[in-house]
């Protein structure tokens, strides 16, 4: 036990690109899980017919953005946690995961209280109408259980901190084959309706909470020891892990205000079809982020690791290495888009109702291929921020990007160019590599000056 915890720490803490690669690979299988579990959740909650589902719809942006809270309370854990490793100071990294876990309480505490009393307001003002009963079915059940999400984003980020990506895998492999399983026989055999779906997702994330709390807990075998004797408050270690909590949450929010922008041109320019033609291909850029957000993340850990060891070599190469690959992705992953753009659109032109969207997918799926080798620089930078715990920068970074430049290029494109709706596609392009061009040359500056200091302060007393 105590080798798997010693060669996980070696692992952080060695060769950055070796890491990266550890690191990287089962985040992404873990995404396509969750993916696959989402679409498993959509097909069977159809079944029920067209209100359940966007019923379904209805619920999920609120949804996301508080499992979205969970997973900034997990990235602001796992990144001052790696900080603490890579200083070797245990005793704080032990302190820093129980604060983690504490936060997850007390946020969803909070939130719970606040949704389940305006629940039915909250879905007048999303417009539920006349799927509102269906909808309240569905949400007093997922949201009364917040805390077991949230709980699971903070938990599996403890485990990646510690570059345990094996255990936080198999526990959302857990969630999800749980839900496969379970939506079908609360939904239809147990005749739940659209409330088995909700306890199906419960349960299912309960499953991984309760096998991550037992290698926490019970078989006591991390690097870190969360012991409740080990947690000792500490308000400075409450606002570091909020440094980043808080930014990488609203980063979601800024993703839903861009998407709505860019729907509202959309309409603008050629109605409300050309939404559903964009929507569609970002369905297929989103797909072909997940190598991109998986290799994000493990920057994450590397970063904070090196960070907090003072190694300015380690936290360069990290993430210099990650650009790299994430470019060498993204091309492959981009060419595949550009090349297959007709055959990937009629997948979603399969009934003669959407038969007539497939040359206009295709073309969106063309320009939008150049989206995704526009990524890479600009989210590698801001997440070396959000493990170095400059989480606000990260978030600078985003609105740039996506709320300012993006949104600015595409109506520049769209109508004082007047390029029509390839402008917007364009635009989103050409904004994203810029807003992420400015994020690189400030990781870099940023690298610059950490690599200084390291060597004033800290190389004379190596010697």
């Amino acid at each position: 036990m105590s080798e798997g915890k010693n060669k996980n720490i070696e692992m952080i803490t060695g060769d950055p690109k070796k890491a990266i690669i550890r690191l990287a690979l089962p985040m992404m299988l873990s995404m396509l899980l969750i993916m696959l579990y989402n679409i498993a959740d959509s097909i069977w909650v159809a079944g029920l017919g067209a209100d359940a589902l966007a019923a379904i719809g209805f619920i999920t942006p609120l949804f996301m953005v508080l499992i979205g809270l969970g997973n900034g309370i997990g990235a602001g854990a796992n990144s001052l946690i790696a900080r603490y490793i890579g200083a070797d100071n245990r005793e704080q990294a032990n302190n820093a995961g129980l604060h983690g876990i504490m936060l997850s309480v007390i946020i969803s505490v909070i939130f719970t209280i606040l949704i389940e009393g305006f629940m039915v307001p909250i879905l007048q003002f999303m417009g539920a109408g006349d799927t509102i009963q269906y909808a309240m079915d569905y949400s007093y059940i997922i949201f009364g259980f917040l805390f077991i999400f949230v709980y699971s984003g903070v938990a599996s980020a403890i485990f990646r901190s510690e570059g345990d990506m094996r255990r936080a895998t198999i526990a959302i492999a857990v969630t999800a084959i749980l839900n496969i399983i379970l939506d079908p026989i609360f939904i239809y055999i147990l005749d739940l309706g659209i409330a088995g779906a909700a306890w199906a997702t419960v349960i299912s994330a309960t499953g991984s909470c309760i096998v991550m709390s037992y290698w926490i807990w019970g078989k006591k075998d991390l690097y870190l020891d969360l012991s409740p004797s080990n947690f000792s408050y500490s308000n400075k270690m409450v606002i570091d892990t909020l440094q980043v909590a808080i930014p990488s949450t609203l980063e979601n929010v800024v993703f839903s205000a861009l998407a709505i922008i860019i729907n509202s041109m959309l309409v603008m320019a050629a109605g409300t079809t050309a939404v559903a033609v964009y929507t569609a291909s970002m369905r297929i850029v989103q797909l072909a982020m997940i190598p991109l957000i998986g290799l994000g993340t493990a920057l994450l850990t590397v970063s904070g690791v090196a960070y907090g060891a003072h190694n300015h070599e380690n936290l360069k190469t990290g993430h210099s290495y990650a650009i790299k690959l994430g470019f060498a992705i993204s091309i492959l992953l981009g060419a595949i888009m550009f090349i297959f753009s007709g055959q990937i659109a009629a997948v979603f032109s399969y009934t003669s109702a959407s038969a007539a969207l497939a040359p206009e997918i295709a073309t969106a799926i063309s320009v939008l291929s150049l989206f995704v080798l526009a990524i890479p620089h600009g989210m590698m930078s801001s997440m070396m921020f959000q493990g170095v715990g400059k989480g606000i920068y990260s978030f600078i970074i985003t609105i740039l990007r996506s709320l300012i430049l993006e949104s600015v290029f595409a109506y520049i494109f769209c109508f004082i160019f007047g390029w029509g709706l390839q402008g917007i596609y364009a635009g989103v392009v050409f904004g994203c590599f810029v807003g992420g061009t400015v994020g690189y040359i400030w990781a870099k500056l940023f690298i610059r000056k950490f690599t200084q200091i390291s060597i004033r302060k800290y190389s004379p007393q190596k010697e």
